[in-house]
């Protein structure tokens, strides 16, 4: 149906997350129209952030130096460690301009049926992290999936005994109607709940 050079492209979009058949097409075709030089700056912008992009080595956050920005940064709250799944939760808590600590990205969480055991994720430096360092408060910021009350579990028993362990809480959403939300996310926000001032 298609000639192998576009065929080849449509393939390899199609691996991106949430890029389907249709839209693999769409952005071939796309790309097949722009001007020489957007492809090879799309193409050269892919190559260096695949080369130079690694993992901050104090809290696992992406990075292209050795430490991240937000470790770096001598104006962020060093004795509270916000501990989430990935970098993308890292972003996300980020753009709320509420949280001012530190960070650690635990590369995933503990699945089994996936064969991701505490092994596999970056909790062994979390907790050597915790034990050397004047951290008051560990930040759980874990989505509530099976998975993820698996991980937080496990890490609030390993961490408890160095320090204080909180967690976000989870609810309903603004504009949410209680009638539409689910159980688990009715229950999260009652837990959640605090005194009005």
């Amino acid at each position: 149906m298609y000639t192998p050079p576009l065929a080849r492209l449509i393939e390899q979009l199609q691996l991106l997350p949430g890029v389907g058949p249709k839209t693999a097409q769409r952005l071939a075709l796309h790309l097949i129209k722009r001007p020489d030089k957007e492809v090879k700056a799309l193409a050269q912008a892919l190559i260096e952030a695949k080369q130079q992009v690694g993992l901050c080595k104090v809290c696992f956050h992406l990075s292209a130096e050795p430490v991240c920005s937000i470790c770096s940064n001598p104006n962020r709250d060093r004795t509270t460690v916000c501990v989430v799944a990935d970098s993308r939760d890292t972003i996300a808590l980020e753009k709320t301009r509420e949280y001012r600590g530190l960070y650690h990205v635990l590369g995933g969480v503990i699945s089994p049926m996936d064969g991701i055991g505490p092994e596999q994720l970056n909790i062994e430096a979390l907790v050597r992290r915790i034990t050397n360092k004047d951290i008051k408060e560990v930040i759980l910021a874990i989505s509530p999936s099976v998975e993820g009350e698996t991980t937080t579990l496990y890490l609030n028993g390993l961490i408890k005994p160095f320090t204080k362990v909180t967690r976000i809480a989870f609810g309903l959403p603004m504009g949410g109607d209680l009638e539409y939300a689910d159980e688990v996310t009715l229950a999260r926000a009652l837990e959640g709940r605090r005194e009005l001032d």
